[in-house]
C-alpha cells in the first residue's frame, strides 16, 4: 500500500486521490500509518455486506468443500520424526 505523509492533503492533494482511485492509501503521521483514503467504489464493495465471503460452522460445510480439504490434506505430509535437545540437526545444535 502506498503511503503518503499527512503534508499531501494540503499540498498534493490530487496525486493523493489519484493514486487512491487505483488503490488504497496510508496517511501517515510522525512516520506511522493512521488513515486510509480510497475510492467510493473500493468502500462500496468493503461494506456491502457479505458478498462472496461467508463465514461456516464446521457442521455446514458443503460436501463438495469437504471432499476437496480431504483430498488437499491426504497430499500433505506431516514431520513426527523431531530431532531431540542436544542433536546436532543440519549443522545447529538444538
Amino acid at each position: 500500500m502506498k503511503q503518503f505523509p499527512a503534508g499531501y492533503l494540503t499540498r498534493k492533494t490530487g496525486d493523493l486521490f489519484e493514486v487512491a482511485r487505483v488503490a488504497p492509501v496510508a496517511i501517515t503521521k510522525h512516520r506511522k500509518p493512521r488513515f486510509v483514503v480510497m475510492s467510493m467504489e473500493r468502500f462500496e464493495a468493503m461494506t456491502a455486506g457479505p458478498g462472496s465471503q461467508v463465514a461456516l460452522d464446521v457442521a455446514d460445510m458443503p460436501e463438495e468443500l469437504g471432499k476437496m480439504l480431504t483430498r488437499v490434506s491426504s497430499t500433505i505430509s506431516v514431520a513426527t520424526d523431531f530431532p531431540k535437545a542436544g542433536q546436532v540437526f543440519d549443522d545447529c545444535f538444538l
